[in-house]
C-alpha cells in the first residue's frame, strides 16, 4: 500500500478539524481574523501533538505488531475516539471537577463559561498528572531495557550491564520508587505528597495493566478468535497513550484555553500518530531500522525525566519534542550505518525472516 494511503483518515479528520476550528472562531468572534486564529492554533496543536507522540508511534507498533487484524483497526477507530473524546475532552474536566470539587455539568460549564479558571485549576494539577504519566513512562521504559532476553543493544556499554541484571525480580520497579523518593524530597512538603500518592498509582497501574494483559493472554483458549492477544495490549496502548498526551494537553493551554479548540487541534495530531502506528507495521519498519525502538524508548525514559522535573521548574513544550526527535533521527542514522557496515548479518536476518 502507498505511504499516503495510510493517512487517508487523518487527512479527513485533518480538513474537519480545521473547518470546525475555523467556524468556532468565527462563531466566537465574528471576524474572518479570528476564525483564521483558531485554525492556525489548531494547526499549531497538531504539529506539538506528533512531535511530542512520534516516539509513542513507535512504541505501540512493538505491541501493536503482535495484535490480530481485528484489534488493529480497533486501535485506530475506538482508539482515536479515547484518545480525542477520552484524553482531550472528558479526562482534563475529570480532573478539574476532583480539583475543584464540582459536578460533571458543572466542570462543562466552568470550561466553556470561564475558559481562564478552568485552565488555571487544570493547569495547577500538573504536579499530580507529571508524577502519575512520568512514573507510567519509566515503566515502560525501563521494562525495555531491563530485560534478560534482549541481545540487540544500541548503546552497548550501558544496555548490556542493565540486561546482565534484568534477572533481578522487580530491579525496574526498585529504580522507580528510588527515582520517587529523590523527588519528593526535593520538593515542598506538601506538593511531595501529592507527587508520592500519584507517582504510587502510575506505578500501581502499570503493574494492574501488564497482570491484566497475562491474564487475557493465559485464557486465549477461552477468548473468542478476534478476542485473542488483543484486549491486554488494547488497554496497554491505551494507558501509554493517556500517559504521553498529558503534557500535551496541559502544554496545549499556552496556545488556547478553550477546551473544544484543544480537543480539535491535539485529536489531529492523535490520528496521524494512530495511521503512523498502523504503517510502521505493515511496512515493517521496526525490523527494516534495527536501534529505532531503543530510540523511541530512550526518549521514553527521557519524557518520564522531564515530567519528573517538570514539577520543579518549567520546560517548555518544544525541548521535549526535540529531544524525542533527536533521539529517534539518531538511532535511525545508526541503523542505516550498521546495515552498511554489516552486510552479511543483514543478509543472513532477511534470509531467516
Amino acid at each position: 500500500m502507498p505511504t499516503y494511503k495510510y493517512f487517508n483518515w487523518a487527512f479527513a479528520f485533518t480538513a474537519v478539524g480545521l473547518i470546525l476550528g475555523a467556524w468556532l472562531g468565527w462563531n466566537s468572534t465574528g471576524t474572518l481574523s479570528g476564525a483564521l486564529q483558531v485554525f492556525f492554533i489548531c494547526a499549531v496543536l497538531a504539529v506539538l501533538e506528533i512531535s511530542l507522540s512520534f516516539d509513542n508511534a513507535i512504541v505501540n507498533a512493538t505491541k501493536l505488531k503482535d495484535m490480530t487484524p481485528t484489534w488493529q483497526h480497533r486501535f485506530l477507530t475506538w482508539g482515536i475516539v479515547i484518545a480525542v473524546f477520552g484524553m482531550r475532552i472528558v479526562f482534563p474536566l475529570v480532573i478539574v471537577a476532583i480539583a475543584a470539587n464540582l459536578g460533571p455539568v458543572d466542570a462543562v460549564t466552568l470550561a466553556i463559561n470561564q475558559p481562564a479558571e478552568y485552565a488555571r485549576i487544570l493547569t495547577g494539577a500538573h504536579v499530580s498528572i507529571a508524577a502519575f504519566g512520568g512514573t507510567f513512562l519509566m515503566m515502560v521504559g525501563l521494562s525495555f531495557f531491563f530485560e534478560e532476553e534482549k541481545d540487540i543493544h544500541w548503546v552497548h556499554w550501558i544496555e548490556s550491564h542493565l540486561a546482565r541484571v534484568a534477572g533481578v525480580k522487580g530491579v525496574e520497579i526498585g529504580v522507580t520508587l528510588a527515582s520517587i523518593l529523590v523527588m519528593y524530597s526535593l520538593l515542598p512538603e506538601e506538593e511531595a505528597n501529592v507527587f508520592f500518592y500519584a507517582a504510587i498509582w502510575g506505578l500501581l497501574t502499570f503493574i494492574g495493566v501488564e497482570i491484566l494483559g497475562s491474564v487475557l493472554d493465559a485464557s486465549q483458549e477461552t477468548m473468542s478468535a478476534a478476542a485473542k492477544g488483543g484486549l491486554g495490549a488494547f488497554l496497554y496502548l491505551e494507558v501509554l497513550d493517556a500517559s504521553f498526551s498529558f503534557d500535551g494537553v496541559i502544554g496545549a493551554f499556552a496556545l488556547s484555553q478553550n477546551l473544544f479548540v484543544i480537543a480539535i487541534g491535539l485529536g489531529i495530531g492523535a490520528m496521524y500518530v494512530r495511521s503512523m502506528t498502523i504503517m510502521l507495521v505493515d511496512k515493517g519498519t521496526l525490523a527494516e531500522y534495527r536501534y529505532l525502538e531503543h530510540g523511541a524508548f530512550y526518549a521514553i525514559l527521557v519524557l518520564a525525566g522531564i515530567m519528573y522535573a517538570q514539577t520543579l521548574t518549567h520546560i517548555p513544550e518544544v525541548i521535549v519534542g526535540l529531544f524525542g526527535a533527536a533521539l529517534i533521527g539518531i538511532s535511525v542514522w545508526s541503523s542505516v550505518r550498521w546495515k552498511k557496515a554489516n552486510p552479511e548479518l543483514v543478509e543472513a536476518e532477511a534470509a531467516a525472516d
